[in-house]
């Protein structure tokens, strides 16, 4: 069984708490130590780690923090060196080299988004359940048997961008850069479609766009598509 807190998402920060009842942990710290301490009821030191996918501040905005109370934080090299500083708790994880934590088994695999290297995570834990976490990228070229739980970007609709685009609330150039670095709807279903949601009990939407996306047909699409329980973050 896996557990799933959504803290905040969205450009404003993300940030997400998970658990399989033994090990909890931290997916992305992109709000400030103290919302994290005050969603958690300050129940902090029973984390066993942050996984990070990116430099962007709204994805690692508390990355000093939380590693000044103690707390490993694991993301890519490239994402590491990005961040212009150093601290003992920013451990480097390689792509595509599964790593322990607790009872997970994570292993990091590369996805697109205009950073250094950023990183999606797949999560197994101890009873057989797998987590794919990937969020800021355009595309994921690689197929994951066995998922039981989502949590993926759905960041806009390529309908409503192009709309946007045509009334002049959202100029060309943004068009091309969100198109270039995040996940359209439309590619979301095209990736369920190819794996295999056979055992998938939950799909968790995150990271939508504040005027490029709708939270109420983005959630009816993707159940057509699936026949799954989605969640919107």
């Amino acid at each position: 069984m896996i557990e799933i807190k959504t803290l905040a998402t969205g450009s404003t920060g993300n940030c997400y708490w998970i658990s399989d009842g033994s090990t909890p942990l931290l997916l992305e710290c992109g709000i400030s130590f103290k919302q994290i301490q005050k969603a958690l009821n300050f129940k902090t030191s029973d984390l066993a780690g942050v996984l990070v996918t990116h430099e962007h501040k709204d994805h690692c905005k508390a990355v000093k923090d939380v590693a000044d109370r103690g707390l490993d934080i694991y993301m890519s090299p490239g994402t590491k060196d990005s961040l212009g500083f150093q601290h003992h708790r920013i451990r480097s994880v390689e792509v595509k080299k599964q790593f322990q934590l607790g009872t997970w088994t994570i292993l990091p695999f590369d996805v697109e988004h205009d950073v250094s290297e950023p990183f999606g995570f797949l999560l197994a834990n101890e009873a057989g359940d797998k987590l794919l976490f990937a969020t800021d990228t355009y595309y994921i070229r690689y197929k994951f048997p066995g998922l039981t739980h989502l949590m993926i970007e759905s960041n806009y609709s390529q309908k409503i961008l192009d709309g946007n685009v045509e009334s002049g609330s959202t100029p060309s150039f943004l068009r091309d850069r969100v198109m270039q670095s995040h996940f359209s709807l439309e590619n979301l279903i095209a990736f369920l479609k190819v794996n295999d949601l056979s055992k998938v009990e939950e799909i968790h939407l995150l990271h939508l766009s504040d005027s490029n996306s709708n939270e109420e047909e983005f959630k009816k699409e993707v159940q057509a598509a699936t026949g799954k329980v989605v969640y919107v973050a």
